[in-house]
């Protein structure tokens, strides 16, 4: 951070509104500077807008006084509930980490009653004014935009607090995740599904349990990893967030594509290998852990089994 846009954090906020909107792996790179808005605010009523699938979640987190669900308005009608909402909550400063247009858009309709901003919106009271902020990774331009806005400190995420019961699940001492899923649009940053099945087969062969996650959405891939591996515990569609986190926690390992349950899985201290092709820079958006390793390709359609087996050597223990 340059220090002419070095500041101190505004006095007396009394109410706060964070906005973050996006997937599951953006939510979890936010915990950080969640729990460094909460810490350097204690007094402060602090609102967080997001999408319903991390309602429950940011609740139980104990950082937000209250959690609002950002209904994504299309009319003018849902506009105009959207910005009575928000004027009713008396916002003294927004800390927008989705910094989107639809994020910055919700500033602006507060006219002539906008409070504070932290964020890119033109006119932001404390703009991240950082001419490489498009080029710095997700943990680190969150925290130079909060230093740009008097918050100096911010930790890496934790989710040790997320424990959910998985006693239910039937799983083993011994287990590995296997994460094949991934945005439907964007199949070039999925591993084929038959190279996770031949993982899966290789795990079971070594004595190792593969555990299979995913969303409903992810069924395409996950069932055939499934079928190709009886051995193999499928919970598709299974698991919350809760549950995923203490799975992860329990893992031997995880091997999965560039998508969210593997930055969970990061964070969660589970040693993961996250597939890479091309398609994703990792300087922008890697997972972070204390145990993460990262394998990159062009094309993942070119990448081996053989290839993945061998960046694991050393990490499964000897059964």
């Amino acid at each position: 951070m340059r220090p002419d846009h070095m500041v101190s954090l505004p006095q007396n906020l009394d109410r706060v509104l964070v906005i973050k909107l996006g997937a599951l792996g953006d939510f979890v790179q936010a915990m950080g500077p969640f729990q460094a808005i909460r810490a350097a605010l204690p007094q402060a009523q602090i609102t967080l807008l997001t999408t319903r699938p991390f309602v429950e979640l940011a609740t139980r987190s104990g950082w937000f006084d209250q959690v609002w669900t950002d209904q994504r308005p299309r009319s003018i009608p849902g506009y105009w509930a959207l910005r009575r909402q928000l004027l009713a909550g008396r916002f003294d400063m927004i800390f927008d980490l989705q910094t989107s247009d639809r994020s910055g858009n919700y500033w602006r309709m507060l006219w002539p009653h906008r409070p504070l901003i932290s964020g890119i919106v033109k006119g932001a009271s404390h703009p991240h004014a950082n001419p490489d902020r498009n080029h710095m990774h997700t943990l680190e331009r969150q925290r130079d935009q909060l230093a740009m806005a008097g918050i100096a400190t911010v930790p890496a995420p934790r989710v040790d607090w997320m424990q959910g019961d998985i006693q239910g699940l039937n799983i083993p001492d011994r287990f590995g995740l296997i994460v094949p899923g991934g945005s439907a649009h964007r199949p070039d940053k999925r591993w084929p599904a038959d190279r996770f099945a031949s993982l899966a087969q290789s795990w079971t062969q070594a004595g190792l349990t593969p555990v299979i996650i995913g969303t409903r959405a992810d069924s395409d891939w996950t069932s055939v990893v499934a079928q190709a591996c009886p051995q193999a515990i499928d919970l598709t569609g299974r698991t919350e967030l809760f549950q995923l986190a203490s799975l992860c926690r329990r893992a031997e390992i995880a091997v999965g594509n560039d998508t969210g349950p593997m930055h969970l899985a990061a964070v969660a201290g589970c040693p993961c290998l996250v597939l890479y092709s091309k398609a994703s820079d990792p300087a922008l958006c890697a997972q972070k852990g204390p145990s993460v390793r990262l394998l990159q390709v062009d094309d993942l359609g070119d990448l081996s089994v053989a290839s993945v087996m061998d960046r694991l050597s050393g990490t499964l223990a000897t059964p």
